[in-house]
């Protein structure tokens, strides 16, 4: 009983790994830890934790990404929906390529957003 708590703690930590691109490893540590923590007590927290915090790293454009998408400077575009990591931005919205790397990125609403090769949102950038 109690592996298979641990394991079903562990599958639904690493479940949502956009969310936790979003935020690096910190986010997802707390977020693993947080839905480990629920289903299986203090060793779920330790299990799911870990779990979230390695999809947190491996996920997350590298640093220098996000300074290029930082300092560009693009015109931002009204968009009336919800942009969300791990969805796609509208094909209507104009993605910038970040120069020696598999990112791009768009401003909508005044907000940066790195986005992949399928355009789909991997970060907020603040």
């Amino acid at each position: 009983m109690r592996i298979s708590t641990l394991a079903l703690a562990v599958a639904l930590a690493t479940a949502p790994a956009a969310a936790f691109a979003a935020e690096g490893t910190a986010a997802g540590i707390a977020g693993g830890a947080a839905t480990g923590a629920v289903l299986g007590g203090p060793v779920g927290a330790v299990a799911g934790g870990v779990a979230g915090g390695v999809i947190g790293t491996l996920a997350s454009p590298p640093e220098r990404v996000r300074s290029y998408v930082v300092q560009e400077q693009r015109p931002s575009v009204v968009y009336e929906g919800d942009v969300v990591v791990g969805k796609p931005v509208p094909q209507t919205v104009e993605v910038y390529r970040v120069p020696d790397s598999d990112y791009s990125y768009t401003v909508i609403n005044q907000k940066r957003y790195i986005v992949d090769s399928d355009r789909k949102v991997v970060q907020v950038v603040d």
